[in-house]
Formats: C-alpha cells, sequence, structure tokens
C-alpha cells in the first residue's frame, strides 16, 4: 500500500511538473484590447498603441474584443491596415456575449489573422450610409459596396467560398450571421465563452502574419488587458452625438453671453473651449488643431490676466488650457514619430516572393498580398519562388530587386 501511494504521489508531481515546465517556457503573454462602441480616431490611435506595445513586449499575440456598430470606412481602413501590418497575430474576438460587429466591424473581424465570437452574438449588416444614417446616392452606394465587397473578398478568401458570400451578403443586403452560423461559413474559427476559453481553443491553430505561417501557442499565454489612456478616453467620450449636442449648445449661448455682456471673460473662455470640444467631437477640428486652440486660448488667458483685475482666475484658467494643449499636441508628436506601419510606403524594405516570372513584369506576394511588380533597373531577371525585396511603390505597382543571399537584416520585416 505504501509503495502505490508513494507511486501516485510521484505520478502527481511529475504532471505538475510538466505543467508547470510547459508554462514557464511559454512566458507568453497575449495583450487584450477593448473595442466598444463606434468606431473613432481615440479607437484606432488605441489600436495602434497596443500592437506597437505588443511588438515591443515580444507577445504571442493581441485579442482585439469588439464590440461596435460600425463607423466610418476611412476609420474602419485603418484599423484593417494597423492589423494586417502587424507583425504579431490579432485575434478579433466579437464579445461580450450580446455583442456585435456590425457594418465597418465585419470587415475588422475579417482583417484579423483570426476571428471568433462569444455566444449571442452577431455579425455582419455592413451595407454602407450615409453620416447620418441616410441611403447613399445609387451611383456612390453601387461604387462604395463594389469597394467594400472587393476588400472583404482578399480578406475572407482565405476562408473559403461560404465565408466568402457571407461577407458579400454582408454588404450587398445587410445580412447579418448568429456566431453559429457564421462558424459554421467558416467566417469565424471559433465560439468561445471569454478569453481563457479563446486561448485554449486556438492553441496550435496555423495563421498567416505577413505572408508567413506562424503557430499559436496560446494555451499557456498570460492575457493582459491594456486599458486606454486617460486622453484616449477623454478623446472617446468626445465623440459621443448626446456630448457633442450639449457642448455646441452650451458653446454658442456661452458666446452670445459673452457678445451681449461683454467684460466678464468667463462665457467667452467657456464658449471657446465647449466649442473646440465640439469641434473635435464632429470631426470638424483634428487633434493637432485641438490642441493648438487650447495652447492659443491660454496665451489670450495670461494676456488678458494682466490686463483685468480677475486676482489669478484667468492665469489658473489659462493653466489648465495649457495643460490640456500641451497633453494633445504630445499625443499628435507620438503618432507622427512613429515609423510607417500601414499604407503603401510601409511596404518598401519588405521582403516578398515571385508568383510569376519578372522579366521585367509579373506579380509578387509582399505582406499576404499579390501586388503587380516589376524589376528595378539594373537587376536581373527573377524567376517564380525566387525571394525579392520591395525597394519602391509607383501607384498600384511595386519595384522589387532580387532579395540579398544569407541571413535576411533583422531590421526589415519577413514575408
Amino acid at each position: 500500500m505504501r509503495a502505490r501511494g508513494l507511486g501516485i504521489l510521484l505520478g502527481v508531481l511529475l504532471v505538475l511538473s510538466v505543467t508547470l515546465s510547459a508554462a514557464g517556457q511559454s512566458g507568453a503573454v497575449v495583450l487584450v484590447l477593448q473595442a466598444r462602441g463606434p468606431l473613432t480616431p481615440a479607437m484606432a490611435e488605441y489600436l495602434d498603441r497596443g500592437l506597437r506595445l505588443a511588438a515591443t513586449r515580444e507577445a504571442e499575440a493581441v485579442v482585439l474584443q469588439l464590440d461596435t456598430p460600425g463607423g466610418s470606412i476611412d476609420l474602419m481602413s485603418r484599423m484593417v491596415q494597423s492589423i494586417r501590418a502587424s507583425q504579431v497575430p490579432v485575434i478579433v474576438y466579437v464579445a461580450p456575449r450580446g455583442a456585435m460587429a456590425g457594418s465597418a466591424g465585419t470587415v475588422i473581424a475579417l482583417a484579423g489573422h483570426a476571428a471568433a465570437m462569444a455566444p449571442e452574438t452577431a455579425i455582419g449588416a455592413a451595407s454602407p450610409v450615409g453620416g447620418q444614417g441616410e441611403d447613399l446616392d445609387p451611383t456612390l452606394e453601387a461604387k462604395t459596396k463594389e469597394i467594400l465587397k472587393a476588400q472583404a473578398r482578399s480578406l475572407a478568401e482565405r476562408r473559403g467560398a461560404q465565408a466568402v458570400a457571407l461577407a458579400e451578403a454582408a454588404i450587398d443586403s445587410a445580412r447579418a450571421a448568429s456566431a453559429s452560423e457564421a462558424l459554421e461559413a467558416g467566417l469565424v474559427d471559433a465560439i468561445a465563452s471569454d478569453v481563457p476559453d479563446l486561448l485554449r481553443q486556438l492553441e496550435g491553430m496555423s495563421v498567416e502574419v505577413d505572408g508567413q505561417a506562424r503557430l499559436l501557442h496560446t494555451a499557456w499565454a498570460f492575457p493582459q488587458a491594456i486599458s486606454q489612456t486617460l486622453t484616449e478616453q477623454l478623446l472617446q467620450i468626445l465623440t459621443n452625438p448626446n456630448i457633442v449636442l450639449l457642448l455646441m449648445t452650451v458653446g454658442v449661448q456661452a458666446i452670445l453671453i459673452e457678445i451681449s455682456s461683454p467684460g466678464g471673460w468667463a462665457a467667452g473662455f467657456i464658449g471657446v473651449i465647449c466649442l473646440a470640444l465640439g469641434g473635435y467631437g464632429l470631426g470638424i477640428l483634428d487633434v493637432n488643431w485641438f490642441g493648438l486652440v487650447f495652447l492659443v486660448l491660454a496665451l489670450a488667458l495670461f494676456v488678458l490676466d494682466i490686463k483685468a483685475p480677475t486676482h489669478g482666475a484667468l492665469t489658473l484658467a489659462g493653466v489648465g488650457s495649457f495643460i490640456a494643449g500641451a497633453l494633445l499636441l504630445t499625443f499628435v508628436i507620438r503618432a507622427h514619430r512613429r515609423p510607417v506601419e500601414v499604407g503603401r510606403q510601409a511596404l518598401i524594405g519588405r521582403f516578398g516572393e515571385a508568383r510569376t516570372p519578372l522579366a521585367p513584369a509579373g506579380s509578387v506576394q509582399v505582406a499576404g498580398e499579390l501586388w503587380s511588380a516589376e524589376v528595378e533597373a539594373g537587376a536581373p531577371g527573377i524567376g517564380p519562388g525566387e525571394r525579392v525585396e520591395v525597394v519602391g511603390v509607383e501607384g498600384l505597382r511595386v519595384r522589387v530587386r532580387p532579395a540579398p543571399k544569407g541571413p535576411v537584416d533583422a531590421g526589415k520585416p519577413e514575408l
């Protein structure tokens, strides 16, 4: 009996050892971002920051937990480009229960290297409409639908014909699908009750990141939530239509009060601040102009406090305005200093593979996409399957040369 008990104990210790060893060897982190509500510039910046952080920390993957009714096509395209350009696998997860990936959110979900939904969620209804929800002009609607369907096809084709058909129907006829319907069509890879369940289900799954197959090792990864910064939260709040309406109403009324009874300064100050905040929420002011308004206002308040006996009230208001403007401009400067990660210029320096003979023109696959290409002047012809390096982009055509032999420079992203 004693020997049997010792054997059981050793078996338990062995299992624990293997488990702890696997967890220790993984040491992997999965960053979890939460995108809720309509698409906004602050949400797009939040996604970009999360992807940069994931690359810096060498995260195993990024989970973008999505719950959105949609938003502008420009913001959708920016977020799609960020996801497709990411060197870290991005898993778009429509959650929690009751959430949706509606309209533009459908295309964002398709852009993920993997996609999943929680039970009782929905995806689809991606027909384009105007900024106020109105129907588009027939010609504009047809053009917009065609470009969206082409984008959806390119993102969904790896998932099979059923997934492509469902994605096109979501745009053409505003079709929506439940989680089980989306899984059956191959539009998503899993239905998961929460993030830990999602990571367990995606263990060992092969995804294509920047043109290369990559296995996900997420079962033992530690999910780490990345919250929005205070600036991102404030900018997100300012895009709420109800908040925008309130700010614009108060701003106009305060300006009228200042005009009718000049000299008090308080009403004018409040009016300018509210109109600046409302202007950002309406998309009239970009973040950089938004910050400059606060800085100019701060300077005006400092000058006025010298000439008006306000006992430092305007100076205090000016300091607050200056701090707000400085924080917003810091937000912008950080974004502008970020190296180009999306768009055509991001292709320069990337490596790809020739799909047809380049003598001198043909096609290559770079960053998971097929491009028309031509060999740069003076370079030899390139055969199918040979590695190439992008040295320029001209319209919809890339200019390439044979990739250097031997180890690839670690500073350049791989195919």
